[in-house]
């Protein structure tokens, strides 16, 4: 009998997971609550509450070979940041490709999640859902994946903020922002550093009279743009760059820092932040140090309180005429159809072994897939989590005990807090690439490059050297994709071509250096002979003994 598997959600966790079941021979059914898949990728012109919203102007912050499924290389032709609209065009090439649409089930709301009553013999669950126009359905699944993200829900700190309640201008959190139609000469307050803040400070700048960008802890800076123009996380995300970074974990660290600062003092720039670059995920922003040095942002430390239309700093600034304030300030993650037994916390994250699985459960029949933050693109995280849990529901992978499992999510949790500036808002992030195989070991799909170097060297170094693309995973095991290894060698043909829309011609071909030198040699000769002998005949004869070949 096939084992039918309920997806919560249609964005990109939902899609990888309802392709992982179908790889697994599993029955998967997905709900998405709105009327199109996407996600958090689907631009939406009016916010949708208990939903993820973007802005207008959104560019993805990971190159496309970084961020793209391991089974389904990105057109050649995207260009290598996508726009919000070009990530929805490769989803849906994604969904069409492995036909995951006739899965789905739009418009329809989970409501409630919850074991049926025999669960400790079946590890079924009950799952209620609602359709648009008010219509309630119970079904049973043998498993559930949840996919539905953590942007959903806006943490709006007003009472951080004393005086908030009487500022006499406008105020609204990032998760309500489309694009600066409106802003046109006001003086502007961002609150909030992260990648949203940064964002919306640089295209308000564009148009408003002054934006203020407070932050209370500051923020490493990179750009998408790396050496040579080409994508920057391609160049930094190697196997080769976190063996260097394992080994020497404090002059990495320095050594970027010391990079970063080269291009731009962050200390200059009221930026540089108290934690180390490794420790929280950067701002990743080519527009703010412009804005910055044009004047056109300024950076402020964090807000003391509000008086009127005025904004007090902690520094004892005041900025006065204050038109709005846009808090940037992260979102609270909700998971309300779960039972509350599966919302329990450890430190600031939910009880999950490995980020996927609650350790209390008898069966293992319930999976979290794409909560996790990562030095990265989420897509490859959230794609092998679900490759995982598939195989953990057909039998294929098992769990440890709940013992071991809670023990190891303990200890994971001490060295996340430890390493990483965790917080309510921020509760996960992981080594990106650590992450990645310690998921792909539990699937059986690490490639294995000591034995790449023997049998497939050319591969091996690209494996060890270059980008840790997606396809990587796609060489061995199962799913292995044939594919996989032609994906890996023609990436940088797929970076490159979005370039090539002028093509500037070679320069036109030049004399040798040998040549240069035997007409330079040639012109020196000829004058000494026309200097030193009177006849001219007797100076042609003179430069032609000098260049006769020897017998």
């Amino acid at each position: 009998m096939v084992m039918k598997v309920a997806v919560i959600g249609a964005g990109i966790s939902g899609l990888t997971s309802i392709k992982a079941c179908l790889d697994e021979g599993l029955e998967p059914t997905c709900f998405e609550s709105s009327h199109d898949i996407g996600g958090l990728w689907r631009f939406k012109e009016k916010p949708e509450p208990g939903r993820t919203n973007i802005y207008q102007s959104v560019v993805i912050n990971s190159s496309k070979e970084m961020m793209a499924f391991s089974d389904f290389p990105p057109p050649a032709e995207l260009p290598n940041n996508m726009h919000h609209s070009e990530v929805l065009q490769y989803m849906r090439l994604y969904a069409q490709a492995f036909k995951l649409l006739q899965h789905i089930q739009l418009q329809t709301t989970v409501v409630s999640v919850r074991q049926t009553l025999d669960y400790a013999s079946t590890g079924q669950w009950e799952v209620e859902t609602e359709s648009r126009d008010g219509q309630r359905e119970t079904r049973v699944f043998d498993a559930v994946m949840v996919c539905t993200g953590h942007f959903t829900q806006p943490h709006l700190p007003l009472k951080d903020f004393p005086g908030i309640e009487s500022f006499e201008g406008r105020y609204f959190h990032s998760w309500h922002y489309r694009n600066s139609e409106g802003l046109q000469g006001k003086r502007v307050v961002v609150v909030g550093i992260g990648n949203c803040g940064g964002d919306i400070a640089v295209e308000i700048s564009r148009v408003a009279e002054k934006v203020y960008l407070s932050s209370r802890s500051g923020a490493w800076v990179v750009s998408r743009v790396g050496q040579g123009g080409l994508p920057a996380d391609l160049i930094g995300t190697s196997r080769m760059n976190l063996m260097i970074g394992r080994l020497l974990p404090s002059w990495s660290n320095m050594m970027l820092e010391k990079h970063l600062n080269k291009a731009m003092d962050h200390k200059l720039y009221g930026l540089k932040p108290k934690h180390g670059f490794f420790a929280q995920i950067p701002l990743v922003n080519d527009d703010l140090p412009n804005r910055i040095i044009s004047g056109r942002v300024q950076m402020k430390p964090n807000v003391k309180e509000f008086c009127g239309s005025s904004v007090v700093f902690v520094d004892g600034s005041v900025i006065d005429k204050v038109d709005v304030v846009v808090f940037a300030t992260g979102y609270n993650y909700s998971f309300p159809f779960l039972p509350a037994a599966l919302q329990a916390k450890c430190g600031y994250r939910l009880r999950l072994y490995k980020h996927v699985f609650p350790p209390a459960l008898k069966q293992p029949m319930l999976a979290v897939v794409g909560f996790i933050h990562g030095l990265g693109a989420v897509n490859p995280l959230a794609e092998m989590q679900a490759r995982w849990a598939a195989r953990v529901f057909k039998g294929l992978a098992t769990l440890p005990s709940e013992e071991t499992m809670m023990k190891e999510l303990e200890k994971d949790t001490v060295i996340m807090h430890q390493r990483f500036a965790c917080s309510n808002r921020n509760p996960i992030q992981v080594d990106y690439i650590p992450y990645l195989d310690s998921l792909a070991e539990e699937v059986g799909v690490r490639p294995n490059i000591p034995w790449l170097f023997l049998t497939d060297p050319r591969l091996a170094l690209q494996l060890l050297t270059g980008p840790c693309t997606p396809y990587q995973y796609r060489l061995t095991g199962p799913g292995k994709w044939a594919g996989a290894r032609e994906a890996i060698l023609t990436q940088w043909e797929r970076v490159l071509q979005p370039f090539r829309t002028r093509v500037v011609p070679e320069p036109e071909s030049r004399p040798s250096s040998r040549r240069g030198i035997i007409v330079i040699v040639s012109g020196a000769a000829l004058l000494c002979c026309f200097c030193y002998n009177k006849h001219p005949l007797s100076s042609l004869l003179s430069l032609q003994s000098l260049f006769k070949s020897p017998q």
